[in-house]
């Protein structure tokens, strides 16, 4: 899932080597930490959130399918 959600990134912004991506599982939930450079971070984000709003719904998707629950999480890199 972690390198689905870094694919997704890097392909949306202008700086993909500075995408970062890591993930913290728990038993029934992972949540995923979306790391970006500060200027890419609306391209993530999109008009009215739908970029960011499209990949949960992905994650949501896939997460069904393997019976656990994903959270992603925006990171602002300084």
């Amino acid at each position: 899932m972690k390198e689905l959600i870094e694919l997704m990134a890097k392909s949306l912004v202008d700086n993909p080597d500075k995408v970062l991506v890591s993930q913290l599982d728990g038993e029934q939930t992972s949540i995923i930490e979306l790391k970006v450079a500060q200027e890419d971070l609306g391209k993530i984000i999109g008009k009215q959130g739908r970029n960011v709003q499209a990949i949960r719904v992905i994650l949501g998707a896939a997460g069904m399918k393997l019976k656990k629950r994903f959270i992603l999480e925006l990171i602002e890199k300084g």
